[in-house]
């Protein structure tokens, strides 16, 4: 499973011409910017948020948008000339790119596991708004199961909640990465349950047991189908 991708770019004031030229190579890469990772077939849009600080020393967080995994931390980031290069050890991942002489593209590799392109360009900042609870379903908490993944064992864990917008979900797989993933849609239709997680292709198909304490379904990743039965977390952190 791949995971597992705001602030605005100032103009420099007259005080930043003081700086050094490194803190003002710094500062000039402070801002938001957005990629796409082609990641086995699956587009995933990454977006890089760059803040530095009056001594220019820079600090920066990832969102995997189309995973609902938001503000990533970026343990190291350093910039040396035009060479960019960050370390995201909460995912397992690497970046090395080169800025252009105008601060508005970053080409680089991403490394996770394996290298793949990933180009980044200067983007006007984006509120992302959370979506607003309502009254909490019959199915509303964390479910826990243990998907067998070729003699893997890996734990698994849905967070749902309910919002105006209907049914919401996220997914953690703990033993892989901390990171919750936004899924794109969930369906219910009675006992039935399904949830969508197209960022990094995976559906999981269920039905949930008569007493609520318990989902049994399919979790399926690229065609590749697998049981997973699921069953609720009484109000504890996972």
């Amino acid at each position: 499973m791949k995971t597992a991708i705001v602030r605005t770019f100032g103009i420099l004031s007259l005080a930043a011409l003081a700086l050094s030229p490194l803190c003002r190579a710094q500062s000039q890469i402070a801002g938001d910017w957005q990629g796409t990772l082609n990641a086995g077939g699956v587009q995933l849009r990454l977006a890089l948020h760059v803040a530095a600080a009056k001594d220019g020393s820079l600090t920066a967080t990832l969102d995997s948008l189309d995973q609902g995994a938001i503000g990533i931390p970026v343990s190291s980031i350093d910039l040396r000339q035009t060479q960019l290069t960050l370390g995201v050890p909460a995912v397992g991942g690497t970046y090395s790119g080169t800025v252009n002489k105008d601060a508005t593209e970053i080409d680089g590799t991403w490394s996770q596991g394996q290298p793949l392109t990933l180009n980044f360009k200067r983007v006007a900042a984006q509120a992302i708004a959370a979506p607003k609870p309502a009254a909490p379903s019959d199915i509303d908490g964390s479910w826990l199961g243990t998907l067998d993944a070729a003699g893997n064992k890996l734990r698994i864990v849905f967070k749902i909640a309910n919002t105006q917008d209907g049914l919401s979900a996220q997914l953690q797989s703990p033993d892989q990465s901390p990171v919750w993933i936004q899924a794109s849609s969930v369906k219910r239709s009675g006992s039935s349950l399904t949830i969508t997680f197209s960022g990094i292709g995976v559906v999981y198909e269920g039905k949930i047991g008569a007493d609520l304490s318990s989902i049994d379904g399919t979790f399926t990743q690229a065609g590749n189908p697998l049981p997973l039965a699921v069953k609720r977390q009484k109000d504890q952190a996972q």
